[in-house]
């Protein structure tokens, strides 16, 4: 479960990350697993989201959490983002707050986005978004990342 803290904490993270978040694909080194997540997105300026997924790694799934708050959506959509895991050395090294820095839209079922999100453990997270709704985002997030029980 989120709590107010945690997600504070994440998007106090915002600032302080969000250049290495952008690091070009070529210095993220090889992949080291992928993930699938599942969320549902509202803002008006400032935004929330919350949904789950899976984390493929070492031949394992691992069911996750994802919930945050950030700034830069218009509108409400559910999302389905997908791609690949860099810097990941150990599974627990997964969990925890991320920078999430985001671009996309929606229009009814047609929709599409690229997020980027990084933790300060040295995971990259690259994902491509399919959306439905109506939405407009461009901005930046502190999304908490869990592993669900």
């Amino acid at each position: 479960m989120l709590n107010f803290k945690q997600i504070s904490l994440s998007l106090a993270a915002v600032a302080m990350l969000s250049t290495p978040a952008l690091a070009q694909p070529k210095t993220l080194g090889p992949s080291t697993g992928t993930v699938r997540i599942e969320q549902v997105q509202a803002g008006f300026i400032a935004s929330g989201e919350a949904g789950g997924g899976t984390l493929r790694y070492r031949g394992k799934a691992y069911p996750i959490t994802v919930g945050g708050l950030g700034f830069g959506t218009i509108g409400a959509s559910r999302t389905v983002a997908s791609g690949t895991v860099y810097g990941l050395r150990r599974v627990s090294d997964f969990a925890g707050p991320y920078v999430q820095l985001k671009e996309g839209w929606a229009v009814g079922r047609a929709g599409r986005g690229s997020v980027w999100l990084q933790n300060d453990k040295g995971v990259t997270l690259r994902l491509t978004t399919r959306r439905q709704g109506l939405q407009l985002s461009l901005g930046a997030d502190g999304v908490l990342i869990g592993f669900r029980q």
